[in-house]
């Protein structure tokens, strides 16, 4: 089965003034991020914004990065949704358009208990094919549950399709436990750009990025001299990324990186309410830290 690795990119979702998806720009991102070297895609996932897409929205969006992606890339749809039946049709629907597999966030708002988290995911990956890859999705600071070690692998052991997880908190004790699950046959994505070198350094496979949407370069970058042993150079590399990171308040309002993609001729569109797009003042600060240091780097 194929499993997420390198540099996967957590992509955006372009919305018109009017709200509305706008899938035109959704292909013209793809293609942008293909021409950049990722290796992977991940739309609809939180920097998608995609607990704000209807069930039809995240369908449409799936279908049309899979398209334009035509085989290019590794394309793992994310599927969560607030209700388990929803989380279930966007998992089926994404086998049934050719994605190459899924990822799946814990249940969100509401708290769940470890029993019930086991049960949600082993339900939602016995809904599609034994052949149909999985990877679990744990952002505790966002979905307000968090996925235990023991729970994940008792899942994983059920599932023969839960190849892995995304852990998008930056705690490396967890990390490492993770890493264990399956006698370390089991594929860990760290979900924090600041930690790409140090999680590629642990055993993770790669990283699940939102930055690299924005500037895929330095990402892959890093994931280049790190295979090439270039550790000296996967260093610095990591440096520049994290820069860039900080810049675009990774974590934050997502309109900072559909803002700086404009920036770099690719218009990712606007926020979808309630969420705001960043007033002209801030743009402009924006526009300023990100020609200083693409200066330095020679991105553009």
């Amino acid at each position: 089965m194929k499993q997420l690795y390198g540099v996967t990119t957590a992509m955006v979702t372009p919305f018109d003034e009017d709200g509305s998806v706008n899938y035109g720009k959704v292909e013209k991102l793809t293609e942008f991020l293909i021409s950049k070297g990722v290796h992977c895609l991940y739309p609809l996932g939180t920097t998608g914004e995609m607990l704000r897409l209807s069930v039809a929205e995240r369908k449409k969006v799936a279908e049309t990065v899979v398209r334009q992606a035509a085989g290019r890339v590794t394309v793992f749809i994310h599927v969560g949704a607030v209700t388990q039946d929803e989380t279930i049709e966007l998992a089926k629907h994404a086998e049934s358009i050719g994605a190459d597999g899924i990822g799946v966030v814990t249940p969100v708002f509401f708290g769940a208990n470890d029993r019930e988290l086991e049960h949600y995911f082993v339900t939602v990956a016995n809904s599609v094919s034994e052949q149909f890859p999985v990877y679990l999705y744990n952002i505790p600071q966002c979905a307000a549950n968090d996925l235990k070690t023991d729970v994940a692998e008792r899942v994983a052991e059920r599932c023969r399709n839960v190849v892995g997880i995304k852990y998008s908190f930056p705690d490396f004790l967890r990390t490492n436990e993770y890493l264990n699950i399956k006698g370390g046959d089991f594929s860990v994505m760290q979900g924090s750009d600041r930690l790409f070198l140090a999680a590629l350094a642990m055993g993770c496979d790669g990283v699940i990025s939102g930055v690299s949407c924005v500037y895929p370069e330095p990402f892959v970058a890093v994931y280049d001299a790190y295979r090439a042993k270039d550790l000296d150079e996967a260093r610095r590399l990591q440096q520049i990324a994290v820069k860039y990171c900080e810049t675009l308040k990774s974590g934050s309002n997502m309109s900072y990186f559909k803002e700086a993609l404009k920036l770099r001729g690719v218009d990712a569109g606007r926020m979808r309410a309630p969420q705001l797009d960043l007033p002209q003042e801030e743009i402009v600060r924006l526009k300023a830290r990100l020609d200083e240091l693409n200066a330095a780097t020679g991105y553009a």
